[in-house]
């Protein structure tokens, strides 16, 4: 009989991806109406430190500066056996998106006053480090209580039928 191999924690076995960071809150503060994978340009000890798990995105975004787009206000926690050639923690990162996929989002930006917030941080099957952006529309109050309301129902409905059988 073979044996069960081990699950590792945050790994999407469809995919094969490895989840380093998740932005949970985006989704409950702001409606996401389109989603993109990018590339992020990372120096060595930013990308051992991601291998140990040490990354934050909750508080990010992505901002157009000139003809490039980059991701402001990410935390990458300082890679332990570094020396003094280690990165700084919140240092703006260009992401690595083409050219179409630049001018549509800016333009949606300036056009229909959209952000564009990291919803996901990743390894993809490569072993690159990957970032899901979503294009979103910021939610008012009373659209976060009807989402609200819509999960907890969702959550009772699933509890009831379980009971029934």
């Amino acid at each position: 009989m073979a044996k069960k191999k081990k699950q590792d924690k945050g790994k999407d076995y469809i995919t094969g991806a490895a989840t380093i960071a998740d932005n949970r809150k985006a989704r409950y503060n702001y409606e996401i109406l389109e989603t993109v994978e990018a590339g992020i340009m990372l120096l060595g000890t930013e990308v051992k430190s991601l291998r140990h798990g040490g990354s934050n995105i909750a508080e990010s975004y992505a901002s157009m500066e000139g003809d490039e787009m980059f991701l402001l206000n990410s935390h990458i926690a300082e890679y332990k056996r570094a020396n003094r050639e280690n990165h700084k923690l919140r240092r703006p990162r260009k992401l690595l998106l083409k050219r179409k996929q630049i001018d549509k989002m800016h333009s949606k930006i300036q056009r229909d006053g959209m952000t564009i917030i990291p919803l996901k941080m990743y390894f993809n099957e490569r072993g690159k480090v990957k970032l899901l952006l979503g294009l979103a529309k910021g939610k008012d109050n009373h659209d976060k209580r009807q989402t609200e309301k819509k999960k907890s129902w969702a959550r009772d409905k699933a509890r009831l039928m379980r009971d029934r059988g």
